[in-house]
């Protein structure tokens, strides 16, 4: 039996979801972006069409706060248009929150994991 002790869910601040896209898929990363944005209480980040930190392709941010996940999460499970969406915590532990703590909806992307490990460094 493992006797750690359970991390306490109170270190989460807020969640981010990142929604990943491609030429042949931005249409549909634009009609979720709208329709999350009309819905949902959430900061938007901005487009991205390059990779930028972790992120082995195009995306866009969304945060959250840990109230609105049951809402937004379930929504994103129904509505992601076959968009591949990555879902974690902020905790303070950019590594863990990416790499152990987080959830995919649809297929798992390789992150950049060094770029994270650097910046808990």
């Amino acid at each position: 039996m493992d006797s750690q002790v359970p991390i306490d869910t109170a270190k989460i601040t807020g969640y981010h979801a990142h929604v990943y896209y491609d030429d042949r898929t931005r249409g549909d990363a634009a009609w979720l972006r709208n329709e999350v944005e009309r819905t949902f209480t959430v900061r938007m980040g901005r487009w991205r069409d390059e990779p930028v930190g972790p992120h082995p392709q195009s995306m866009y941010q969304v945060a959250f706060e840990t109230g609105e996940f049951a809402r937004i999460v379930p929504w994103l499970m129904l509505n992601r248009r076959g968009l591949v969406i990555l879902v974690h915590p902020n905790t303070g532990d950019a590594y863990a929150d990416h790499a152990v703590n987080s959830l995919w909806l649809g297929e798992k992307l390789p992150l950049r994991l060094d770029f994270l490990r650097n910046l808990d460094d």
